[in-house]
């Protein structure tokens, strides 16, 4: 194990040993703050101290072992058993450095968080809406895999199908966690509908992934620095949608970034979730220009999330999806597109654990 890596698990045996003696204080239940804080700091740490203990329990076992092996007193079977030992714990060393390396990556909060996806249609034009549309069934039907809600926030549909732009709100365990990479721009190679000699076109979506805020440490937004417009709501919804102006379009003077939700019947609740999608843009705007100057000192692995990035490419006639940020290249694409996004989305988070490992690595040698 690096050096490094072991000082900072000595650092957790010694919190741990802290965190019991405050939990055992008789005057600790009169803060009830303090009391659930300790907890669950205790909790988290307990894992990591228990991971490495028992890696130093494998460790010594190692050495005694090692010991019996070199110990020429010993009868051979005494040595065969030695060497047997050896294995084993040098393999189960090894599985546990690497789910002690996973465990000492900094956790972001957010990951836990609802998200707000947002798919624009771009270059392409009408196949590039139509792709929209494709990318927004491929999601859905991810998160009904994994038993996530979903909720259509907003929509703004094309006049021969799919999307010009629309939102969607995913509510789960870990939702924004897993689907944070999937910021940027997607690029689709296939023979449109609409293709009469067979040609092959190249068009282009934007997707955004957006942690719902938490309310208690949100953005806070001036009212004064918002204009908000009512209007009547396209789409389905029958004779109330034509007859109401329910639906809200919230605009943010100073940044010009434009929220609106018109899913809801009422307008006091389109305007509260259009609010919400609001924070989360000018959230995920000070996430994305931090990771901009972070990104000018470091090149990351998998990217800024930026929408102008190029992430990946669907080529139909090749049945392939290539991910450029990490040079994976899986030659399943139609059942991808069916919502079988599992192998993808791991790909990229273990991309990320990894830099994250090296990021450690650095700053603990520094």
């Amino acid at each position: 194990m690096k050096p490094f890596l072991r000082a900072q698990l000595e650092r957790y045996l010694q919190r741990l040993n802290e965190l019991d003696f405050l939990l055992s204080r008789e005057d600790i239940m009169r803060d009830m703050t303090q009391f659930m804080a300790l907890s669950r700091e205790h909790a988290d740490v307990a894992v990591i101290a228990e991971r490495y203990n028992q890696w130093l329990n494998r460790q010594a076992d190692l050495e005694a072992a090692q010991s019996m092996l070199n110990d020429d007193s010993n009868d051979p079977d005494i040595r065969n058993m030695a060497q047997d030992e050896i294995a084993q714990a040098q393999q189960e060393i090894v599985q546990v450095e690497e789910q002690l390396q996973r465990l000492l990556i900094p956790k972001d909060p957010d990951d836990a968080r609802p998200a707000f996806l947002e798919i624009r249609a771009g270059t392409g034009g009408d196949e590039s809406a139509l792709f929209a549309g494709d990318l927004l069934r491929m999601y859905t039907r991810y998160a009904e895999k994994r038993g996530w809600r979903t909720e259509l926030v907003s929509e703004s549909p094309s006049e021969i199908g799919g999307y010009k732009e629309v939102v969607l709100r995913i509510d789960g365990d870990e939702v924004y966690g897993w689907l944070r990479f999937e910021s940027g721009g997607h690029r689709v190679q296939r023979i449109p509908t609409t293709e009469s000699q067979g040609r092959i076109h190249t068009s282009a979506c934007t997707v955004a992934v957006m942690p719902e805020p938490d309310e208690a440490i949100a953005v806070q937004i001036n009212p004064s620095d918002l204009r908000i417009d009512t209007y009547r709501a396209s789409g389905a919804g029958g004779q109330h949608i034509n007859k109401t102006d329910s639906a809200v379009r919230i605009t943010h003077l100073p940044t010009g970034l434009v929220a609106e939700c018109q899913d809801e019947r009422s307008q006091h609740r389109n305007k509260a979730r259009a609010l919400q999608v609001l924070a989360a843009r000018l959230q995920e705007r000070d996430r994305s220009e931090r990771a901009a100057k972070e990104a000018a000192t470091r090149k990351g692995l998998i990217g800024s999330g930026d929408r102008s990035d190029r992430i990946r490419t669907y080529n139909f006639p090749q049945g392939r999806l290539s991910d450029h940020r990490i040079n994976l290249s899986l030659y399943k694409l139609l059942i991808i597109m069916e919502g079988d996004l599992e192998d993808l989305l791991q790909a990229l988070r273990h991309a990320r654990e990894a830099e994250q490992l090296e990021e450690l690595e650095i700053g603990g040698a520094v």
